[in-house]
């Protein structure tokens, strides 16, 4: 417990799925956590349950596609909290479809949120790290950007772009005491995720050499680590949560 006291965190796609643990996580160790979603009834909701015990949880509507929102978003997070220790780029979407079927607009819309909106975030935030000389930044991949997928060219680009991102940022930013690592999450039970035909997850379960899919704490338990002092000589780093699928 408190291993993040007093620290300010951004959550990207914070208001659900991976991201909503994650908060639940940070929250739980003592963060303060601003929430960074479209969603807003979303958003609202999840804020006002974490902040129910005298927690600091904030929710500001952003599209992090949106540079100019970014910019703002992270001002005003500063205005509010005072800095920004965290970030988490975990915003994503996916318009799957194979190259002969997908639209241009299906690969764009993958590429503007999973990769650009990393690059913004990144880019709005890194200044107020820099000048306190400290921060923690953590980019959401997949193992669909280690091996590719089916039907996800767009999905996969945009994946393998933020690795890329990652290690290059790594290099960049360790001067400034600023550490950037990649998480590369495998079939994890989300409520998309379940949305899928059983028949469909029992494939997954079976290529996977655990036998079952993981869980949405199995993924905010790596995010708290790397959010943490415990891992300040980690930097560059990919670590699949994924159950070896990706072996």
């Amino acid at each position: 417990m408190n291993r993040l006291k007093n620290r300010v965190a951004i959550i990207t796609g914070g208001a659900q799925g991976i991201g909503k643990g994650t908060a639940k996580k940070f929250i739980a160790e003592g963060a303060k956590v601003a929430i960074w979603d479209i969603d807003q009834e979303k958003g609202d909701a999840l804020a006002r349950e974490l902040s129910s015990d005298g927690s600091i949880c904030k929710f500001y509507q952003i599209n992090t596609a949106d540079y100019g929102a970014v910019e703002k978003g992270a001002a005003k997070v500063v205005e509010d909290f005072g800095k920004i220790d965290i970030l988490l780029n975990n915003a994503g979407i996916t318009r799957d479809a194979t190259l002969k079927k997908i639209t241009l607009d299906q690969w764009q819309q993958v590429i503007d949120v999973n990769l650009s909106g990393v690059f913004y975030c990144t880019k709005a935030v890194y200044p107020y790290m820099a000048e306190a000389e400290y921060g923690r930044i953590l980019n959401a991949s997949s193992v669909v950007g280690l091996q590719g997928n089916f039907g996800q060219s767009n999905y996969a680009a945009a994946k393998a772009g933020v690795i890329g991102m990652t290690r290059v940022w790594s290099r960049e930013f360790g001067a400034k005491n600023i550490t950037v690592n990649a998480v590369a999450p495998g079939f994890i039970e989300t409520d998309l995720m379940l949305t899928i035909p059983e028949k469909v997850l029992d494939l997954f379960r079976r290529k996977t050499p655990l036998h079952r899919l993981g869980t949405v704490d199995e993924v905010a338990n790596v995010y708290v680590f790397l959010a943490s002092d415990e891992s300040s000589y980690i930097t560059g780093a990919v670590i699949n949560v994924d159950g070896d699928i990706a072996m």
